[in-house]
């Protein structure tokens, strides 16, 4: 009889997940398996083991097999039928590799000293911790510990960069009449909206916690009616000569300039809403220039 002890893992739940089996051939040989998911839950893990052992080429439909696992869900839901209120397309997948094999199954209690256990378990987290030390390469904000870090760009060149981002406020009609008629009890909204999202961009790297300082060229703030909103159109337009680029900076503009406007209708209309923020082009950098 062919023996597989089979785990899986969460790093939180739901979240990074792996899962882990060795199957003990009747030979005495023994091969390890693992593998992970960026966003799943323990339970997929645990049917997810399973499934992957199973599928094994080295496994036969004739092959007599035990299974052996630590999770009361996965056991109890083949051998009791307990209800199967999640992970169908797990469960489907798992009946089609049992339909034509003998399967033995039984419970081992975690981290009880049971040798294979153990080894299907650290493959489980193993995987977890391979997956996570691989995105971090990718999140440029984290070092290798987990910890997060402005990034160190005092070997990069300095090009030009540019960003624009856009928002809008969507209100009533109405309210977009009195604003066009410059008859808001608080003032020119135009006016005191793109100074705000201009004090803002410069503000970027005291609002974002990881933003570098940057000597900004130029902040351009554009708000325009549109009657088919109804509402105002907010665009937010950055430059500069640095290392890094400056799309947050665009961001933050268009965002405070957008809840300028807001604040400052508010009083006459509460369904006012601020929507539909994006960067919309970036030039300039390693990565490269992008248009939406």
């Amino acid at each position: 009889m062919i023996k597989i002890y089979t785990d899986g893992a969460c790093s939180v739940n739901p979240g990074m997940g792996g899962w882990g089996a060795i199957i003990i051939f009747e030979s005495g040989e023994e091969k390890e398996i693992s593998g992970s998911e960026l966003e799943t839950t323990n339970n997929r893990m645990e049917i997810t083991a399973v499934i992957k052992s199973l599928e094994l080429e080295e496994l036969k439909n004739d092959d007599k097999v035990k299974i052996y696992s630590d999770s009361t869900y996965v056991i109890n839901t083949i051998t009791k039928n307990w209800k199967r209120n999640a992970n169908n397309d797990l469960w489907d997948q798992l009946d089609k590799l049992l339909e034509k094999r003998i399967v033995e199954w039984e419970w081992v209690k975690g981290h009880s000293g049971n040798k294979f256990n153990e080894v299907a378990d650290n493959l489980a987290v193993s995987a977890i911790n391979e997956l996570k030390k691989n995105n971090l390469k990718e999140l440029s904000h984290i070092d290798s510990d987990g910890s997060i870090k402005m990034v160190d760009v005092s070997e990069k060149e300095i090009t030009s960069r540019s960003a624009i981002v856009s928002g809008k406020v969507v209100m009533k009609k109405e309210t977009l009449d009195i604003i066009k008629k410059g008859e808001l009890v608080k003032g020119d909204i135009f006016t005191l909206s793109r100074t705000a999202g201009i004090t803002a961009a410069k503000s970027t790297p005291t609002l974002i916690p990881l933003c570098h300082t940057i000597p900004l060229n130029e902040i351009k703030i554009e708000i325009e009616p549109d009657e088919e909103l109804p509402g105002l159109n907010v665009i937010c337009t950055t430059k500069a000569d640095w290392k890094t680029g400056v799309e947050i900076e665009a961001f933050t503009g268009v965002s405070i300039a957008c809840v300028t406007i807001y604040d400052m209708c508010k009083a006459v209309d509460k369904s006012a809403y601020i929507t539909d923020i994006k960067l919309i082009k970036k030039s300039g950098g390693r990565s490269g220039d992008f248009s939406r």
